[in-house]
């Protein structure tokens, strides 16, 4: 092409290329539905592997493969808490004699317990 037949187009979003001459990939067509009965097919390569779940065209909801097994459902570990952490590092008597020896610092009051700056103030 020359210079005055490209000039005023847009060569950024404007293709000028033609699939005439090329061999594609086969192909196969799967079909999805989701769950408000949107129905549609996405073209996948013979060889490739097909997802069990695909993103509705129409709605955004997670579309099923039609005629096909369901997605596989992912083993989650529970989550654990403080309170299972700690179990896992000691057992019920030893935090018992833990609470009970910080009990008995605190009683005796030999802990030195510094009074913020701001507290002082406001009993003044």
């Amino acid at each position: 092409m020359t210079e005055r037949a490209l000039r005023g187009t847009r060569l950024v979003v404007t293709s000028y290329e033609t699939d005439r001459g090329i061999d594609l990939a086969p192909r196969q067509a799967v079909e999805y539905a989701c769950e408000k009965g949107h129905r549609f097919e996405m073209p996948f390569s013979v060889e490739a592997e097909i997802p069990p779940e695909w993103e509705c065209k129409v709605c955004g909801m997670q579309a099923l493969l039609v005629d096909g097994d369901g997605p596989e459902e992912k083993k989650g570990k529970p989550a654990r808490t403080h309170w299972d952490m700690l179990m896992e590092r000691r057992t019920r008597e030893e935090l018992e004699e833990v609470l009970a020896e910080r009990l008995a610092v605190l009683r005796s009051g030999a802990m030195n317990i510094a009074v913020h700056p701001r507290d002082s103030r406001k009993s003044a």
